[in-house]
């Protein structure tokens, strides 16, 4: 993994996912042990669209370890507003830093700037394209509260179309054996694409208009928002916004050790009176997505 950029859950293999899931466990058990990893680091951080988790994470990740930060939240405040490339923008930016991280609104942007940066760079999302480190956190929570990968039934539920999160999960849990429920309304089902990845794989899924059914037999029930920013007609968007609500009441009846996970930001697709119960976990998850950032970049670096 040292000096590979990590564009796609593809670009690792079954053991990189277990070496990074060991890391971050180590990083979690000793999180003041690590303040001078990155000394003398500096990652650059570059948010061509606004994402205020996964950027405080990966900051958060990089100071713990005792790096330096530089970058933008926002292109209107860079030189993109002047015209410059996506290509001009990575050369000048890694030759300030170490590693880039980089989000992007266009899918397949982080490759492109893969190939022309000097460092390397770790995608925070390309559209509706991927999500890998957020990934990597998804199996680093699913391992700590199952104890285990394999044989997971998982139901992922709301914005399948769009959802980076959901594809890349599907694409990394392949190796683990697991069994899918998808529910979503008809308009953002999940794409025949990743439904006939899993046919080839004989990894069994299926599909649904009930949340309340396939959640008696859920291990993980993965909850993603209705993203508003990828309709192009408001209307649209209005129709399927809240057509899947996760209530506490719903959660009678489903196995104790169901755990209920989001990628965050949540809007209206689960229930605040769902916060109290303790099959709710996306908190946490959050939390775990520091110390899955802290394995990912350390790794790459060649520092652990």
């Amino acid at each position: 993994m040292k000096n590979k950029s990590l564009i796609s859950i593809h670009d690792y293999s079954k053991n990189d996912y277990l070496r990074i899931m060991d890391l971050a466990e180590e990083f979690e058990k000793n999180p003041r042990s690590y303040g001078n990893l990155l000394s003398g680091k500096v990652i650059a951080t570059l948010f061509f669209e606004p994402s205020t988790r996964t950027r405080l994470s990966f900051e958060s990740a990089v100071q713990r370890m005792g790096g330096s930060i530089i970058g933008f939240t926002d292109s209107s405040s860079s030189s993109v507003s002047k015209g410059e490339t996506l290509k001009d923008t990575i050369k000048t930016v890694s030759q300030y830093s170490d590693l880039i991280v980089m989000r992007h609104p266009i899918e397949g942007s982080a490759r492109w700037a893969s190939e022309v940066s000097d460092v390397p760079i770790v995608n925070a999302g390309d559209g509706a394209n991927q999500h890998p480190t957020q990934c990597l956190l998804d199996l680093y929570t699913m391992k700590q509260t199952q104890g285990k990968l394999e044989d997971l039934t998982i139901t992922m539920v709301g914005d399948l179309k769009y959802g980076r999160t959901v594809h890349s999960l599907i694409q990394a849990m392949s190796y683990f054996s697991p069994k899918f429920h998808f529910v979503s309304p008809e308009e953002l089902k999940m794409p025949n694409e990743y439904k006939l990845f899993l046919k080839e794989k004989n990894i069994p899924f299926e599909e649904h208009r009930d949340l309340g059914e396939v959640l008696k037999t859920s291990d993980i029930a993965y909850v993603t928002r209705v993203q508003k920013e990828r309709f192009s007609d408001p209307m649209e968007y209005e129709k399927v916004k809240n057509a899947f609500v996760l209530k506490n009441a719903m959660l009678e009846g489903t196995k104790p050790g169901l755990k209920i996970l989001h990628p965050l930001p949540r809007v209206n697709e689960i229930s605040e009176d769902v916060d109290d119960s303790e099959k709710a976990y996306y908190f946490r998850q959050a939390l775990n997505g520091v110390f899955a950032r802290m394995a990912i970049i350390s790794s790459i670096l060649g520092l652990k």
